[in-house]
């Protein structure tokens, strides 16, 4: 019988060869910025975590910009195995997000086990959430920040000022060009401020 170095050196030398299906990395080309990637997803919207488990999150579905969906909560499907998704702790409970999202249309085989329902590639009729882009965006209540429109391929937080979510919402429905988002994005922090004071002012 193999001694246990013997059996330790084989493990290693068949995780160089074959490699760890579970630690699996996706090979995908970078696709665009959310302003280029928005118009090929299923849905656009904004939303809040609620909760999440295994590789997933449930998203409150705060205001919907493209698509349709009469759910007010969905459940979004992100990394595992080689998915090109992000990783579930990146969305942590109560976060908000704008997502431009891809509808599950399919069964795919051996993409869910029974015995972990929640580690899989996702429910038919559920979202799955691509990294292979600026598919999202992070949001704090009335402001967003990202790669949003001509940002470098995979910075997931140029330099930008925050932007107004009604100019994205405004963006997504054809109302303004990407012209928009580009002026709102240099627009200097002290004039948004002022813009987020006048908002509240006439809030109240």
């Amino acid at each position: 019988m193999p001694n246990t170095p013997t059996i330790l050196c084989c493990v290693f030398i068949s995780a160089l060869l074959f490699g760890n299906p579970a630690q699996a990395e996706c090979g995908c080309l970078w696709e665009g910025s959310f302003s280029e990637v928005q118009s090929g997803a299923s849905i656009v919207l904004s939303g809040t975590v609620t909760d999440g488990k295994g590789n997933s999150i449930d998203l409150q579905v705060d205001e919907l910009m493209h698509g349709e969906e009469w759910l007010p909560t969905i459940r979004v499907w992100l990394k595992d195995r080689d998915y090109c998704r992000p990783e579930a702790s990146l969305f942590p409970r109560n976060s908000q997000w704008v997502m431009a999202l891809h509808r599950i249309e399919d069964e795919v085989s051996g993409g869910f086990n029974p015995a972990t329902p929640s580690i899989s590639y996702g429910r038919k009729g559920d979202y799955s959430l691509s990294s292979c882009g600026g598919y999202w965006l992070q949001r704090n209540e009335q402001w967003v920040t990202g790669n949003l429109v001509n940002a470098p391929r995979w910075v997931r937080e140029p330099k930008m000022s925050p932007v107004l979510i009604d100019v994205v919402s405004a963006f997504v429905r054809g109302e303004v060009g990407a012209d928009a988002l580009v002026e709102a994005s240099k627009i200097d922090p002290a004039l948004r401020e002022l813009m987020n004071d006048s908002r509240a002012f006439l809030r109240e």
